[in-house]
């Protein structure tokens, strides 16, 4: 059986990273697991770096990316962010969902700010 991997919106900011990822997780390679949250942060840190991409298109995406993985959306984790202490505390609900989903691995970059550098 696949191990749990939390994608971060860091590894799904740039398109191919994204693409792989997906395939990984559409191979059965991995559980891939995010919430709306890591979702939210991702699409909006494209929308502010790509002015040239569509909402619209954006939009569809991201539904792409739940439907292609379905049972990937992770929820019910809000209740945990509160009681973790992170040095950055905006990232309190990417583990919290991690630790929701019984995620084994938590892809992410160094300086993860949603976006890649």
């Amino acid at each position: 059986m696949a191990f749990t991997v939390i994608y971060d919106a860091c590894v799904l900011f740039p398109a191919p990273l994204r693409d792989l990822l997906m395939r990984v997780a559409h191979a059965g390679l991995v559980r891939a697991r995010w919430s709306d949250a890591i979702l939210d942060e991702c699409f909006h840190n494209i929308a502010a770096s790509r002015p040239d991409l569509d909402s619209i298109v954006l939009d569809r995406t991201r539904r792409l990316m739940n439907a292609a993985i379905a049972d990937a959306l992770v929820t019910g984790y809000e209740h945990l962010v509160g009681a973790l202490a992170l040095p950055d505390p905006d990232d309190r609900h990417v583990l919290a969902a991690a630790i929701r989903s019984g995620g084994s691995i938590l892809a992410t970059a160094a300086n993860c700010d949603g976006r890649t550098r």
